[in-house]
């Protein structure tokens, strides 16, 4: 018998796998720590999708701890928010932090660090340290306050904590190497003057950790076994051992760098996308279009689907951009296993069959999950007036058009075969009413009568009207890092239609966040909007798929 090929391992499987041998692990820790100062989108959900998925393969355990240390755009909503993206995802935390918790601690050792003389109190601007710091060519130059004395830092840096100095006045700077082929080694800023209440903290704090400095810092004294974050830190991993060897811990976590995710026509920075929200761009974080998990959970997208898509994405070492198909061919292949198959008319046109008697109807049955025993059945009425869609009608057809045309037939889903004898239109020539025939030995199930074309339909006494919201990409074209145009220039004006129509009465009753394929037309969710009374559908995704597996 042929051996099973096992599946090839990532390169953060394989240093994993190292230091379980080389460092005897016995326990693999990693957290995931996202910044509260907006919501998910799908390029976060691929970095909370490695850090939990690897201590998961590892039998270990990952914590989820919020980088708090910058009060200015911080908030609760967007804790909370992120809660709930990440156990919508199927995913739960082992502790749940705060880097805020740190402060205390952060405070200590950035104390300790002056005292080693590793640390100093710096008095040059923002705009004067950036023109000290010199160039990837050039070396930067030491600041004239460099050499400031041990207790002269103490006594500054005590000061900057008690609120004596305004912000940006002073900063807390590390003493390594402004020669350092490394700018990030260039004496970076360690605490930095802000005057603003933070929404942990309150007003205990008028200065804040750096990124660079409280990161560190926190996975060590958590006991995180490997740091796993994007590729733009992989130039900071020398500035973070520094911190965690300076400040002499024990554990020295392991940093991982992994590309980020990039998909084609689609915004990926939390600064752009705030930027849509509050210029009203869109209709909020949890619009439709957005990125972010919340839209895509409104629009209609699984949890199941987004796995399987950042799971073929898979984990690289350098940057790509992938193609936003893969994205929809998931959520194809989910929704195709599980949405029922309901019937909607977008763009209804009437049709009239003039020898069904007027005032009656016949059940017509319809299975909800094809292929499905177990989903069962339902029904809907037949009746004299339907609805079809437009495009399903042609007055002058092209070749080989197997839809209602003028004496052609068609089967009507579940029910009979009609054929069309003529057609009515208003002043401009579209066509109004489209009058047809039924042959009652054609039952569905019952007639072995074959016709090229089957039409979804709604019997027109029960059709509840509805809207249907089309989604398109929101930016016309990907762009590239240098392309001098605002991106507000590249959002299309088409990335949203709205369409009223009609559904079968079943479908009144979804409720927001359900989803069901609308036969010949696609795959759409129920939406925040809708209710009973007015009922409102995203589309989630067109039937048809253009990404192409290797």
């Amino acid at each position: 018998m042929e051996e099973l090929k096992a599946a090839p391992k990532n390169f953060i499987e394989e240093f994993i796998e190292q230091d379980i041998e080389q460092k005897g692990l016995t326990h693999i820790q990693t957290r995931f720590p996202p910044e509260p100062n907006g919501y998910l989108h799908i390029g976060h959900a691929k970095a909370l999708f490695i850090d939990f998925s690897m201590a998961e393969k590892f039998g270990g355990k990952c914590n989820l701890r919020f980088d708090d240390t910058n009060p200015t755009k911080e908030d609760v909503e967007y804790v909370d928010a992120i809660k709930y993206d990440i156990h919508w995802l199927g995913f739960d935390w082992d502790k749940l932090r705060f880097g805020s918790e740190y402060f205390d601690t952060c405070y200590e050792l950035a104390v300790k660090l002056i005292q080693k003389g590793v640390a100093y109190v710096d008095d040059l601007s923002k705009d004067e340290m950036r023109e000290y710091r010199g160039t990837l060519t050039e070396p930067g130059k030491n600041s004239p306050f460099r050499d400031r004395s041990i207790e002269e830092n103490l006594d500054l840096f005590e000061r900057m904590k008690n609120g004596e100095f305004p912000d940006g006045s002073r900063t807390l700077r590390a003493k390594i190497d402004m020669a350092s082929p490394n700018i990030n080694l260039r004496d970076p800023a360690l605490y930095r003057i802000l005057h603003i209440p933070h929404h942990q903290t309150g007003d205990k704090w008028c200065i804040y950790p750096m990124y660079d400095f409280a990161h560190p810092i926190q996975d060590a004294i958590e006991g995180i076994t490997h740091s796993l974050c994007s590729l733009e830190y992989e130039a900071h991993r020398p500035l973070y051992d520094w911190v965690v060897e300076q400040c002499e811990f024990k554990n020295k976590p392991r940093q991982i760098e992994f590309a980020r995710l990039n998909l084609t026509n689609t915004i990926m920075s939390k600064r752009y996308l705030r930027r849509l929200v509050e210029e009203g761009h869109v209709l909020g974080w949890d619009d439709p279009r957005m990125p972010t998990l919340c839209g895509l959970r409104r629009r209609g997208y699984t949890p199941a689907a987004i796995k399987d898509f950042l799971t073929r994405a898979g984990v690289a070492k350098a940057d790509s951009v992938v193609d936003t198909a893969m994205l929809e061919h998931c959520l194809r292949e989910d929704l195709n296993a599980h949405a029922y198959r309901m019937m909607a008319v977008l763009d209804p046109i009437r049709v009239v069959i003039e020898n069904w008697p007027e005032g009656t109807f016949e059940d017509v049955a319809i299975e909800n999950l094809p292929g499905s025993p177990e989903a069962g059945t339902r029904t809907v009425r037949f009746g004299r007036e339907l609805y079809i869609e437009r495009e399903d009608f042609a007055s002058d057809p092209p070749k080989k058009y197997f839809r209602l045309k003028p004496e052609g037939e068609v089967r009507l889903k579940g029910a009979y075969i009609v054929k069309c004898t003529r057609f009515e239109t208003d002043s401009d020539g579209r066509v109004t009413t489209v009058y047809c025939t039924y042959d009652p030995e054609t039952k569905s199930g019952t007639c072995e009568r074959k016709v090229k074309g089957t039409l979804h339909w709604l019997n027109a006494a029960d059709a509840v009207p509805s809207e249907f919201r089309l989604y398109e990409p929101l930016l016309t074209d990907a762009g590239e890092e240098d392309d001098a145009r605002d991106f507000i220039e590249r959002l299309n004006p088409a990335s949203l239609t709205v369409q009223r129509g009609f559904v079968e009465p079943a479908l009144a009753a979804a409720k927001p966040g359900d989803r069901f394929q609308f036969m010949r037309v696609g795959y759409f969710c129920a939406d925040l909007d809708h209710t009973a009374a007015a009922p409102v559908f995203n589309r989630a995704v067109s039937l048809k798929d253009s990404f192409k597996m290797n």
